[in-house]
């Protein structure tokens, strides 16, 4: 009998489709943070009412009871950077291999500004790192006091992924000195920021060994003072 059971939904099943907004397969819908979008989800060749759900990635979204039969809407507010590459689908509630998917494509322009002061001691490294996210994703270049950046290949380091660009410097030197800015272009717009480096005279440092053992020497002095005068007290009386 419960074999008999799901032969008999699968074949009930067949024939339904459905739509988002009008497409009956998976797509991608390209928007911009702010405004809310509306998903609508449709069943098409249905002779009864046929319940429906949404997925927001592998999570389902909570549906009023009017909203899930043969029709349902679902409303994304505001839309912001984080929903971008998120997937929103919709299924049919007994035979979830009928759906649609869509991805969406939130589309924003790097947000990139104001200025950083660095004060790194001289020899030492130092990272500078700036935002870099972006959809599409931007184009970054690093310039120094204005002008295109000389990279160095054994000072320099520059390292990139979707949300951060890097520039290192091994061993900073005097000439190291100066304004690094990162710029950040993509169609929509472009972005930079300012990093100060003022590189600054290197510390003198002392040698452990030789500390310890002035104090060391000091201390053993300073004991046997003690133990002197305590003998010559002694004495005299």
């Amino acid at each position: 009998a419960p074999v008999l059971a799901v032969s008999f939904l699968a074949c009930v099943a067949t024939g339904l489709e459905l739509s988002v907004n009008n497409h009956a397969a998976d797509f991608t819908l390209s928007t911009q943070p702010g405004p809310a979008i509306s998903l609508s989800c449709l069943v098409h060749n249905s002779s009864q009412a046929e319940e429906l759900l949404w997925y927001r990635g592998d999570g389902q979204v909570g549906l009023k009871d009017g909203n899930k039969v043969n029709i349902s809407n679902i409303c994304v507010s505001p839309v912001n950077e984080s929903d971008n590459g998120v997937t929103f689908t919709c299924k049919l509630a007994r035979d979830k291999s009928v759906q649609v998917s869509v991805i969406l494509d939130v589309q924003f322009p790097p947000q990139l500004s104001g200025e950083e002061t660095l004060h790194v001691e001289e020899d030492k490294d130092v990272t500078l790192t700036c935002n870099s996210k972006s959809n599409p994703q931007a184009q970054s270049t690093w310039l120094k006091d204005n002008h295109s950046l000389t990279l160095q290949q054994s000072r320099h380091e520059l390292s990139q992924n979707s949300e951060v660009f890097r520039l290192s410097i091994r061993k900073v030197q005097k000439s190291d000195n100066g304004t690094y800015t990162c710029l950040v272009e993509s169609p929509l717009g472009n972005g930079t920021r300012d990093f100060h480096l003022i590189v600054e005279d290197k510390k003198p440092v002392f040698p452990t060994e030789a500390v310890i053992a002035a104090v060391v020497v000091v201390t053993v002095t300073i004991l046997f003072g003690i133990v002197a005068r305590r003998d010559k007290i002694f004495k005299v009386w």
